[in-house]
């Protein structure tokens, strides 16, 4: 006869334990309160359980829930546990309830309520809810046992809620120093062109000095750039306001993509006539419903990008439809942005701090991109390698 083998039971203490792990893992809180919730049904029969969280209006709200045994089939109904939930963290103590029905009733139609209220020590965090169809009530054993479930509960509530507000610390520290950094630069960038544009003004008005009409025209035309300058600073400011607030408006209609980026290209060979650039259209190209201003805004951030970050690299422009889609790619060879930035360079605010020190910006032309390209239900996004290029891919929706 062959050997037999006796079944594999696992050690209900070691199971336990790696249920408390899991709990302490955000990616597996939820298996681990599944595997929990089976370990203390070993010991405290319940049919259904729902675990509620106190909500900012005072309410409860269902965290999470399971039906088991009896009633099964109807999954855990969280209406009935609010009320003495609420009870429960009022009063400070388990609470249970009786059924009002005979005892020649459908058992399912006698439940047994026990509430414990949910606390990390310090405050009312929630309440344990559980209920037995068919009794029989919840002994004194059967209480300490919930709470213990509870006590431990609330912990990990806690300590989920304080990750939470550490998280939420974090971003505003993140957010308060771009700010600040937004602030400096920012101050920079408006006394750069206006101090231009008053010391070339100021020259020019010297009655002591006369100018040849070369020179005046050379000193108008710094003016002229400053003043460009200045004004699309500005211009960004004032966008990036009105996306906060959501209060950009867009004005859709079909559009030919095509269109759009030969204007940008003929705007730009008059501005930066050194800016090589190569296009290539893979036709047909299909519509996209879009705001054409507002798209062009975002091709030519990306092509004056080129001539800020790459100033010695031709600049690829691709446009090919996809099924449902209209592809539109902007590559170059410079220098390529590092791996701990590609990931923040559409954040409001942010320049790399690697990036040349010649190339003007305010850190909000991306973001702006970013959000009229969310708006048009489309997609951006970059890839980069140092010493290699960039190359940013815009994905939006064909217009049927």
């Amino acid at each position: 006869m062959p050997p037999t083998t006796e079944p594999f039971v696992e050690n209900p203490n070691l199971y336990l334990l790696r249920s408390l792990g899991k709990l302490n893992r955000p990616e597996e809180w939820k298996t681990g309160l599944d595997d929990f919730a089976h370990q203390v049904r070993m010991g405290l029969i319940y049919d259904h359980l729902v675990i509620y969280k106190k909500n900012g209006g005072g309410s409860l709200e269902p965290f999470y829930a399971r039906a088991v045994g009896r009633g099964r089939s109807a999954e855990a109904d969280t209406a009935w546990g609010d009320s003495i939930g609420i009870q429960a963290i009022q009063d400070n103590r388990p609470v249970s309830t009786l059924p009002q029905k005979s005892p020649g009733s459908n058992r399912l139609d006698r439940p047994y309520g026990l509430a414990i209220p949910l606390s990390d020590g310090e405050e009312a965090l929630g309440a344990v809810v559980m209920i037995r169809f068919g009794g029989p009530d919840y002994s004194a054993l059967d209480i300490e046992q919930a709470q213990g479930f509870s006590a431990i509960l609330g912990l990990i509530l806690g300590n989920m809620k304080l990750r939470h507000q550490v998280e939420e610390l974090t971003q505003q520290c993140k957010i308060s120093t771009l700010q600040d950094n937004f602030i400096s630069m920012i101050t920079h960038e408006l006394r750069s062109p206006l101090g231009f544009i008053k010391g070339y003004t100021t020259t020019l008005l010297r009655s002591d000095t006369s100018w040849d009409t070369r020179t005046q025209q050379e000193f108008l035309k710094i003016i002229d750039t400053e003043t460009d300058h200045l004004h699309d600073l500005i211009d960004n400011l004032l966008d990036s306001a009105r996306l906060q607030s959501n209060m950009l408006e867009m004005n859709m209609q079909p559009v030919r993509v095509e269109g759009l980026i030969n204007n940008v290209i003929a705007r730009t060979s008059l501005h930066f006539p050194q800016l090589v650039i190569h296009q290539d259209v893979i036709q047909p190209v299909k519509l996209v419903k879009a705001d054409p201003r507002r798209l062009e805004q975002v091709f030519e951030n990306l092509v004056t990008n080129t001539v800020k970050y790459a100033p010695n690299s031709p600049l690829w422009i691709k446009l090919e439809s996809g099924e449902k889609t209209v592809v539109v790619q902007f590559r170059d060879k410079g220098p390529g942005i590092p791996p701990e930035s590609l990931d923040k360079i559409f954040w409001r605010f942010y320049r790399d701090p690697k990036a040349s020190k010649e190339a003007r910006g305010s850190g909000l032309g991306l973001y702006i991109c970013q959000q009229i390209i969310d708006a048009h239900n489309g997609k951006i996004s970059v890839e980069s390698k140092v010493n290699e290029g960039t190359l940013f891919t815009i994905t939006l929706p064909a217009f049927n």
